[in-house]
């Protein structure tokens, strides 16, 4: 993992511009040795130019270390002092805050910012080869007078053999110095001139390290948060991405980036957050709007006047005589319906209509998955089960269960956003299909009131014997029906199918807005 002039002997200095300890410098190690994307990168670079690799490792350790420290230009080796210039300019450039903001602590989000940054780090490379080059000749110079007076030339070697006894030209018994030292002297003077012309070589390329190290931030800081914002849209969250293996994560990018939808992830990632806030506007225990006061049992209700009764022994029995009598005073509400207990249902249309575009280029299954993806969010925050059902014509139809008490994997996310059936639409089978898993849950766990939601783009038929049998289950199980119409104004219509079985409907027009279903997240 080191570049291969790193094997010629020592020169003084360190070759890290970056301070950092040894467990930090095996993070580096670690995910180099796993990530072919940066092995590449070193190999590639190490073929044309020195110590890239050690470039490399600097340009992660700053983006991933806490509280990072570039060393002082005279701390460094000879060789890495232009490698001590980048780093330090990639930490001076307006959006390293920034970067550092998605990538500290979180060894692939720095080893993804050194990939975005490496073309303009290739770029700058190819154009500051004369500089390299005279720090190159700095360091061999600077190696030469650290030898011993022998080794240090030819001449050296001569004088040092050919002395005999005291005299002009040997070494006092005493240990002082005569000739054989001149060479040690003239290499630590080239030595010094090659480090001046190194110095000056640096200062003449500033401008251009500067202006490439703001490009690379800047290309990081993009890809960083493109990537951060697509893990966020599609629900996987931050803890979940630290926990998991570094192959995992790049799989997982990989494929959300290339996803049939992953256009479609800045919708998602709206519709997930506006179904945060309309959770945050839930008041605990309320069914809606204050309205009064009102006589009653229900003990969720009750005025604190009420309860102040009962830290009074002698008025504990005169409330108890209130309670039995249901004449216990409490807040009057109105509004929303209490939500369900039972499972989340989402019944998505995956017809070929579906794939029709709307507002924005937005298509129909698009705005559909989303809604469906947060209403698995939605699910999942109320500890309920989610199902998600994709249908199509009558012989169509794929189920995806999502218990409650188990995490959803981010790959069967991934699958049930991505499949689509085609063909045409029937409301039947995926109707049936939600009430028969609902009955499960209520003949299993004695849980009712679920909620289903069937997302469409057309408007078809059902039997009268299949309407009984859906109008049976329905007063059994306690469910409710909510229909979003995407783009078809008349399954909304008066006398429509929907119409008649939804006890909630709602048409979709616009397909950028995902405050049409607002409400729907409120009551479910």
């Amino acid at each position: 993992m080191t570049d291969s002039t790193a094997q010629q002997p020592a020169e003084p200095g360190h070759t890290g511009a970056v301070a950092a300890d040894p467990y930090d410098r095996m993070a580096w190690r670690d995910l180099y040795d796993r990530s072919a994307a940066l092995r590449e990168l070193a190999a590639e670079l190490a073929a044309r130019h020195a110590h890239t690799t050690d470039l490399l490792a600097d340009a992660f350790l700053a983006a991933y270390l806490a509280a990072p420290r570039v060393r002082e230009a005279a701390e460094m080796a000879p060789s890495r002092r232009f490698n001590r210039e980048v780093v330090a300019e990639l930490a001076a450039s307006p959006g390293f805050a920034a970067l550092r903001r998605e990538t500290a602590g979180d060894p692939y989000a720095a080893a993804l910012a050194v990939l975005a940054e490496a073309p303009a780090l290739r770029l700058l490379l190819d154009r500051t080869e004369p500089a390299r080059e005279a720090a190159a000749r700095a360091a061999e110079a600077r190696r030469s007078a650290g030898r011993p007076p022998r080794a240090v030339g030819e001449t050296a070697q001569q004088a040092g053999a050919t002395a005999s006894g005291l005299g002009a030209g040997a070494t006092s018994a005493d240990g002082a110095a005569g000739p054989a030292s001149a060479p040690a002297a003239t290499a630590e003077q080239a030595a010094a001139r090659a480090e001046a012309a190194a110095r000056q070589a640096l200062e003449a390329v500033a401008p251009g390290i500067r202006a490439a190290a703001r490009t690379a931030t800047a290309q990081a800081v993009r890809v960083t948060r493109e990537e951060a914002a697509l893990m966020r849209a599609w629900g996987v969250g931050q803890g979940e991405l630290e926990r998991m293996p570094y192959e995992q994560r790049a799989r997982l990018a990989e494929r959300l980036r290339t996803s049939r939808l992953a256009r479609w992830a800045e919708l998602i990632g709206r519709f997930r957050q506006m179904a945060d806030g309309e959770r945050a506007r839930k008041v605990e225990n309320a069914t809606g709007e204050l309205i009064g006061v009102t006589l009653g049992d229900d003990l969720s209700r009750v005025l604190p006047s009420e309860l102040a009764h009962l830290g009074l022994p002698e008025l504990r029995a005169v409330f108890a005589a209130r309670y039995a009598a249901g004449e216990l005073m409490l807040y009057d509400t109105r509004g929303d319906q209490t939500t369900g207990q039972g499972a989340v249902i989402a019944c998505v249309d995956t017809s070929h209509s579906m794939y029709e575009e709307g507002p924005g280029g937005i298509t129909r299954e698009a705005w559909s998955k989303a809604c469906a993806l947060a209403l698995l969010d939605q699910a999942r925050h109320a500890r309920r089960d989610f199902v998600g059902i994709l249908f199509s014509a009558a012989d169509k139809l794929q189920v995806f269960r999502f218990p409650a008490g188990r995490p959803a994997p981010v790959e069967r996310v991934l699958e049930f956003a991505e499949t689509f059936l085609g063909g045409g639409t029937s409301y039947q089978r995926p109707l049936s299909a939600a009430a028969d898993l609902l009955a499960e849950e209520f003949d299993t766990d004695a849980r009712a009131r679920g909620d289903i939601v069937l997302i469409t783009d057309d408007e078809c038929g059902v039997t009268e014997q299949w309407t009984r049998d859906w109008l049976k289950a329905k007063h059994r199980l306690d469910f409710r029906l909510f229909g979003l119409a995407v783009g078809a104004p008349t399954a909304t219509a008066s006398g429509s199918v929907l119409e008649a079985l939804c006890d909630n409907l709602r048409p979709i027009v616009d397909l950028t807005d995902v405050r049409a279903a607002a409400d729907l997240f409120r009551l479910i």
